[in-house]
């Protein structure tokens, strides 16, 4: 079995620290054990008997509320009930959750404090990636920047910054695809950054440099307000201390 930190727990859910690496939901495509496998062995989900199709549903994911990227590290949260499911998913759906994450992008990020504000959807000519395309669904990234350094990229060094996001939505690819939208992709994103640019990036960085830093939300059953903090992780930590400021 995977090892999982968990961060939180309670009688209700459990906010746990995904490694990188790791994927969250079973699929066909998928080889290799998932949170999704994890889960339900530790909240013994698969021993559940559903009798509604909230009940059914919290059953078939294991709990498991949202979702994170496979290379991205981070706070996700899994309930331990349905009924903590049920309203876990309903702050997701009417914005009351908050996630804050933490990314290490290519450049100088100007101005340091703004907002991205662009429709992600789909690419139509490539299903597995997605983009700023007309139709596509609202999307808002505010974003706030820490710190640049100069970093050694091959036989030259490039500038590079860690930045704090907060998502306002929660699209598919989203944060990824408005950091490469406004010219600054995450540091190892293959999907985003481009191809030679990813591959020069893996040679410093072993992954896409983004974690899921915070997560802040309305307790299900207590309804007293939770924080909880992923430490960032060493990775990452690796890639900034290896760095010198600009």
């Amino acid at each position: 079995m995977i090892a999982i930190p968990i961060l939180l727990e309670d009688s209700d859910l459990l906010v746990v620290n995904k490694p990188p690496g790791i994927v969250v939901n079973r699929a066909e495509s998928v080889q290799g054990e998932t949170v999704q496998d994890w889960a339900e062995v530790f909240i013994k989900s698969n021993e559940f008997t559903p009798s509604t199709d909230e009940e059914k549903i919290f059953s078939e994911r294991a709990g498991i509320v949202h979702r994170i990227d496979k290379e991205t590290s981070g706070c996700l949260l899994i309930a331990k009930n349905p009924v903590a499911f049920v309203e876990l998913q309903r702050q997701f759906k009417e914005r009351i959750i908050k996630k804050t994450y933490l990314a290490i992008v290519h450049g100088r990020v100007v101005p340091q404090i703004g907002e991205i504000r662009a429709p992600v959807g789909r690419l139509p000519w490539n299903r597995e990636r997605f983009g700023i395309v007309p139709g596509g669904k609202e999307a808002v990234t505010r974003y706030t920047v820490h710190n640049s350094w100069i970093t050694p990229n091959g036989k030259q060094k490039e500038e590079i910054s860690l930045v704090e996001l907060y998502p306002e939505t929660g699209r598919t690819h989203q944060i990824r695809v408005h950091l490469k939208y406004i010219n600054h992709p995450i540091v190892g994103d293959w999907q985003y950054a481009g191809r030679k640019t990813s591959r020069s990036d893996r040679v410093w960085a072993p992954r896409v440099m983004l974690h899921a830093w915070k997560v802040t939300f309305t307790h299900p059953t207590g309804g007293a307000r939770v924080d909880v903090e992923a430490p960032i992780p060493d990775d990452m930590n690796s890639v900034i201390h290896q760095t010198s400021k600009a």
